[in-house]
């Protein structure tokens, strides 16, 4: 059976702190490399990555293919639209096609049920670039660039402003297979999936919610949020209306721990979710997050292929 990363839960704790460790050993090997140069061990060559675009991306489409050059392989980078599954063409058909012509399938789409359909199908690997579900690889990079400042995961103490959307959720999961704390303050009616918050409390984490911003973010040593309206999501005025009291600025930094940092995993709405000067602020690590996308999916392309 082929390993598939739809969720962190897929890896576990265990594998979770392998790739982890295994993106701190390669990426400091490559300081000063040409970013497209491959890794001494090329540890994937001769491998090829579909990667399939139903949402607009940034970091996951860059990342991913920087990822494959990395690591000795190749990507083939598809829009949706562009594929007869944009004209009709079944999930489970478009999975057993693809499984004979490339070897791993990186998806990033809407519904949650289309990559689970995809994986049941398809006899190579599929990682999960984003569903409105969850985003494990994001939270994967937010990982190693906490443990890269020299924090340690059981027992942080992690604060969430906002909605209980996709990202949350990854974090939450996260947060159970890693022992930490994290506080959500948000607005009644917005909470994240209760299913994310039971397996996490059950596994230990520790997942605490506070209407309170001031004190979601008290004595935090990391402070994350998002924006507010996701791709293809309702809200509108409303919703922004109704998270305005949560946004991310300096009087609420400085409730946080005296060497907290800010996160985000981008793109950020200036002067909404986040204001300017936190954004830009020497506390804010944003940028670290966005390179360290390539870092941590080298290590989930390792691991699902079997190396980790």
């Amino acid at each position: 059976m082929p390993r598939h990363f739809l969720n962190l839960a897929d890896a576990g704790g265990d594998a979770v702190a392998a790739m982890i460790n295994d993106a701190l050993t390669r990426k400091p090997a490559r300081r000063d490399w040409p970013k497209g140069q491959p890794d001494r061990d090329a540890p994937l060559a001769g491998r090829v990555l579909a990667t399939i675009f139903e949402k607009n991306s940034t970091r996951t489409r860059v990342s991913f293919d920087m990822a494959m050059r990395q690591l000795g392989g190749s990507a083939i980078v598809m829009e949706a639209g562009g594929m007869q599954l944009g004209r009709g063409e079944s999930i489970a058909d478009t999975a057993r096609v693809l499984s004979r012509m490339v070897d791993a399938i990186m998806i990033r789409t809407d519904n949650h049920a289309k990559i689970e359909e995809l994986a049941h199908y398809a006899s190579v690997p599929v990682i999960n670039g984003l569903t409105d579900q969850s985003h494990p690889c994001q939270i994967m990079a937010d990982l190693l660039t906490l443990v890269e400042r020299g924090f340690a995961l059981p027992g942080l103490q992690l604060a969430w402003l906002g909605d209980g959307n996709n990202v949350l959720h990854s974090l939450i999961e996260a947060a159970g297979l890693m022992q930490f704390t994290i506080r959500i303050g948000g607005p009644a009616g917005y909470e994240p999936d209760p299913g994310f918050v039971a397996r996490a409390r059950a596994a230990g984490g520790d997942i605490r919610f506070t209407s309170d911003a001031r004190e979601a973010v008290a004595g935090a040593q990391v402070v994350v949020t998002d924006c507010w309206v996701s791709m293809g999501q309702p809200g509108g005025e409303a919703k922004i209306a109704a998270m305005s009291p949560y946004q991310v600025n300096d009087a609420l930094m400085a409730e946080a721990a005296g060497d907290a940092v800010f996160m985000h995993c981008l793109p950020a709405h200036r002067g909404e979710e986040v204001s300017e000067s936190v954004i830009d602020s020497s506390r804010s690590v944003v940028w670290d997050e966005a390179e360290n996308r390539i870092h941590a999916q080298k290590s989930v392309l390792r691991w699902v292929f079997g190396q980790l």
